[in-house]
């Protein structure tokens, strides 16, 4: 299914919005619970599953309701589409301070986005959001739920959030070694792993925690300054019981919104 083309505009700088202007007809998927307003003529329906695969039996939409479980998001996601026939605009915020990126699968390597579990915002309908297991061991380990992220599918735009100023580096045959909590998204081509930050005095006295995010390879990695999970931490009077890989951009963020 071919992805609906939307247009779009990003407004705000420490906390942004996303407004998405619908043609009659089309559809932008999103979060639960994530709209911030919508002009008159737009409709929105909560149904089960992304839309991508509308002749999907009932046992694939359970199973991709179990796969979102899994990820810490709501089983349900909403539509919104334009019944109207003129242009109308519907707008989604973020959760927390940071920042939106748009974007562009088509110009991603096969048309998939790897991010963090808790990162997708919306995305124009005929986008897929479905579940990714990491099978790198130590990913797995030190990560803290560090098999399950998310995979973005599609060829047209979808809107990914994180903490803080997004910057997007492009790796060339290059190693790239970054804080666990601030990668937010990289192309799947990439190889990613979490190491040991270096020798048992670095790790100990260091500051920089005791693993570190290694990306290997020819591709993009999107990187965000401030994870949620590391503002929390500065915030809470018990934030000195914290660790540093608890905002993991394997799964750590999820756990902080859980219980």
């Amino acid at each position: 299914m071919r992805s609906h083309e939307i247009d779009y505009q990003i407004f705000g700088e420490d906390i942004q919005i996303v407004e998405i202007e619908l043609d009659p007809n089309e559809t932008v998927i999103a979060e639960a619970g994530s709209m911030l307003f919508m002009e008159d003529g737009i409709m929105f329906e909560t149904k089960m599953g992304d839309g991508s695969q509308p002749q999907q039996s009932l046992f694939g939409k359970l199973m991709q309701a179990g796969s979102r479980v899994l990820m810490g998001e709501s089983i349900f996601m909403t539509h919104f589409t334009n019944r109207s026939n003129i242009k109308r605009k519907v707008a989604f915020a973020a959760p927390y301070p940071g920042t939106i990126k748009a974007v562009d699968l088509a110009k991603i390597m096969g048309n998939t986005l790897i991010v963090q579990k808790d990162a997708f915002l919306c995305a124009a309908m005929g986008t897929s959001i479905s579940i990714h297991f990491n099978q790198r061991l130590g990913a797995g380990f030190f990560g803290g739920e560090g098999f399950i992220l998310e995979k973005i599918q599609g060829d047209g735009m979808a809107f990914i959030h994180s903490g803080g100023v997004v910057i997007e580096r492009q790796l060339n045959n290059e190693t790239l070694r970054i804080d666990t909590g601030c990668v937010v998204g990289f192309e799947p081509q990439l190889q990613f792993d979490i190491e040991r930050s270096g020798s048992l005095k670095s790790m100990v006295f260091g500051g920089e925690g005791i693993f570190l995010a290694t990306l290997r390879g020819t591709g993009k990695v999107w990187i965000q300054s401030l994870p949620i999970s590391k503002l929390i931490q500065r915030l809470s009077p018990y934030g000195g019981n914290a660790t540093k890989e608890s905002g993991s951009v394997l799964g750590g963020l999820g756990s902080l919104f859980e219980g």
